[in-house]
């Protein structure tokens, strides 16, 4: 059925997620620059990134993108949101209404293993998404030049995998500041410019790798980046890298 294209007031809590994990160091970094805002600037930021929703059985409100935001939102005490509404399928069987959902590219059951798993997996709040490290690590991989924004959906879950075979989960545990450290994220780096990942979506490298790791980032562990340091500030960080809007239908940039 379509929806009508039209914002509405809702409560954080009551949107349903449709994914099982997120980056808990890109959550972390969203209540930073939350709690570093003046009034004006939260309102104005509420005011500018709406949930994108999908109405399904039983009424329920599905997001299908800012995910991140809508958990540091909720960690931080923020109560309300603006959402638009891309589709109502609520007279859909739960079971159809998945599969249209993934058909659609706005579900993504995968864990924080990158295993793959039945729709019922994805948590039914927010507040209960999964931490995947790695989602983390490609994140800021991609916010520091490492790969690029794609339109595809969830690409950033896809370098998560991709990173999977080359840092332990021990490496990825964020330092006393709550962040990476910058060795590893510029190893990361590095092997995301390397040949290795030239068949992912957003690979910017050389088929040599032989691209020189930036001198910022060839530091200790005691030497920490900051999340987003690359452009903007608060506000822009706060914003969820993801897919442009379609002409089509009223859509988030990106899904994370």
């Amino acid at each position: 059925m379509r929806a009508k294209q039209q914002l509405q007031r809702v409560l954080i809590s009551d949107l349903r997620p449709t994914q099982i994990t997120v980056g808990a160091i890109e959550v972390a970094a969203k209540r930073r620059d939350w709690a570093g805002m003046k009034p004006k600037a939260r309102e104005q930021l509420l005011n500018t990134h709406w949930f994108p929703t999908v109405v399904g059985p039983h009424g329920e409100c599905y997001i299908v993108d800012h995910h991140h935001l809508g958990q540091a939102l909720i960690q931080e005490g923020v109560k309300y949101a603006w959402a638009v509404q891309l589709a109502d399928f609520s007279n859909m069987e739960v079971q159809l209404f998945w599969r249209l959902m993934a058909f659609r590219h706005w579900a993504h059951s995968f864990d924080e293993h990158g295993a793959q798993c039945e729709y019922t997996a994805i948590p039914g709040r927010l507040a209960a998404l999964r931490d995947d490290p790695y989602r983390s690590l490609a994140g800021e991989v991609r916010s520091h030049g490492g790969f690029s924004k794609e339109s595809e959906p969830y690409v950033e879950f896809l370098w998560a995998d991709f990173f999977r075979s080359h840092f332990s989960r021990d490496a990825l545990k964020p330092n006393a500041k709550g962040l990476l450290s910058a060795k590893v994220l510029a190893q990361a780096i590095k092997i995301a410019h390397g040949s290795t990942a030239q068949n992912l979506p957003g690979w910017t490298g050389l088929l040599d790798a032989a691209l020189p790791v930036s001198a910022s980032l060839c530091t200790d562990d005691k030497d920490d980046l900051s999340h987003g340091a690359a452009k903007g500030g608060a506000k822009d960080k706060l914003k969820d890298k993801s897919k442009p809007q379609s002409k089509s239908r009223p859509q988030s940039k990106s899904k994370d």
